[in-house]
């Protein structure tokens, strides 16, 4: 989840306005870019135990990675919660998920070689601050030893309001705050037109993600019997925000209709002053039209309404940019391989015309009873009378013709298709990262979960 942001306080007068809003996000081709976030357990090395904000860990991590002309902190009532790039990272950010899982939210790479160089100084620059606190950091899907309650709670206001708000609404909405981490990327579109065709393809195809990045299958240390632990939380995770929504497949679907969909979303909060106001269940649609009792004499901006859309948790997110939200974060050269597949598909015509027409093999239905079975299934889930694993095939193969098409290349001569080598070998048949650490598990590591803590660090 994101750093405060800039305040825009234009006050907000119609669904149009809104819809204008992201379509300011449309951008011409030469000026798309990836944009690769992912999250990370933090463990103590001696103990395996994850640190709380402070003293002697989260809090000291990002006082450690303060920069000048590179980081500066980012601050909520006085404490740090993040960082902001400035200089050569100006359009990135380090901040904090609810359980002190910390997050690099990478900035706007013109290539996938950007985004691994990027990768390399994040990983450097936070081993150089957690390090001499003997901390190390692992991008897991799910946490595989501690108990919800066994793990710590970060000083950002926001996540108190969706601690209370989340048991009302779904079974693992406090599950996934705390112990899970994503890799998402985060694409451009140059249309409305044009994001529609993306959404529905990424959409669709967001279950294959799931079970090809599948790095979660343990919970509280023994075996869960999913693959994905953290997907099978983002089943009953505030269902009326989370999925894959039936409106983005309706025929008109565009920006209106997305904002419209978006105004009953139920609310998490307003910021003003710095202040997090707890507004959680209400209406956005009616705090634009009449206000809120809670809050009177306050009127909606588009500052809130951008925060709002921050809250929609559907698989594909929707913003100025499409964020593809399916995948466990795992192994740096896994986290690399899931832009890669994105950008493969989505940012060449061919692809993205030979992905559109792979959909229509199936109903949307079996999208959505895929996205079902995945978590526990993975690459074996059925679909139609194939498996996942048979479609993981066609889409890295069309990936792979998108990325060559894009003609990328590097310092030793090689094109961005070599990041998709992992995805390539599970495609094929060997086994996801979670299929790994199982057989670590009930082999060299004799049931001891946590030893994936350190052998997944990065």
């Amino acid at each position: 989840m994101s750093n405060p942001g800039d305040v825009d306080d234009t006050p907000i007068r119609s669904v149009q306005q809104l819809a204008d809003y992201i379509a300011e996000g449309c951008k011409p081709k030469s000026e798309w870019r990836i944009g690769t976030e992912h999250e990370k357990f933090g463990f103590y090395h001696d103990t395996r135990l994850p640190p709380a904000y402070e003293p002697g860990g989260i809090r000291a991590v990002l006082d450690g990675m303060v920069e000048p002309g590179r980081w500066e902190p980012i601050d909520e009532r006085g404490v740090p919660i993040g960082l902001k790039g400035l200089g050569t990272a100006k359009s990135a950010s380090v901040s904090l998920e609810p359980a002190g899982q910390l997050e690099l939210s990478g900035g706007t790479a013109r290539t996938l070689h950007e985004t691994k160089a990027e990768f390399d100084a994040h990983f450097a620059e936070m081993h150089r601050a957690a390090d001499p606190l003997g901390l190390g950091f692992a991008p897991l899907g799910h946490h595989p030893t501690m108990r919800r309650d066994q793990m710590p709670i970060m000083p950002k206001a926001r996540y108190g309001i969706m601690r209370r708000y989340m048991p009302l609404v779904g079974a693992f909405g406090l599950d996934m705050m705390t112990r899970t981490c994503t890799v998402q990327v985060n694409l451009d579109y140059a249309s409305e037109q044009d994001m529609v065709r993306k959404l529905r393809v990424s959409l669709a195809f967001q279950p294959v993600a799931t079970a090809l990045f599948a790095n979660s299958p343990f919970i509280e240390g023994k075996p869960s019997g999913f693959l994905s632990s953290r997907a099978r939380v983002w089943t009953d995770t505030d269902n009326e925000r989370s999925g894959m929504p039936a409106v983005m497949f309706e025929d008109g679907f565009g920006f209106e209709r997305y904002v419209d969909w978006l105004l009953d979303v139920p609310m998490y909060f307003v910021l003003r002053d710095g202040v997090y106001h707890d507004v959680a269940g209400q209406s956005f649609r009616t705090y634009m039209k009449s206000g809120l009792p809670d809050l009177p004499g306050v009127t909606a901006t588009l500052g809130d309404f951008g925060d709002h859309m921050t809250t929609a948790f559907t698989d594909v997110r929707v913003k100025r940019f499409l964020e593809m939200r399916g995948a466990d974060a795992g192994r740096p050269d896994m986290m690399l391989a899931q832009s890669a597949f994105w950008t493969g598909l989505l940012y060449d015509d061919s692809s993205l015309a030979a992905a559109e027409a792979l959909i229509t093999q199936h109903s949307w239905n079996d999208y959505l009873r895929l996205r079902s079975e995945v978590p526990a299934l993975a690459m074996d889930a059925p679909i139609g009378n194939r498996t996942v694993r048979h479609l993981a095939r066609d889409l890295v193969v069309i990936a792979a013709d998108g990325l060559k098409s894009r003609s990328c290349i590097d310092e030793q001569g090689r094109d961005e298709r070599s990041y998709l080598d992992p995805i390539q070998a599970i495609s094929a048949g060997e086994p996801t990262q979670a299929e790994y650490w199982l057989n670590k598990y009930h082999g060299d590591w004799a049931g001891d979960a946590s030893r994936m803590l350190v052998e997944g660090a990065v």
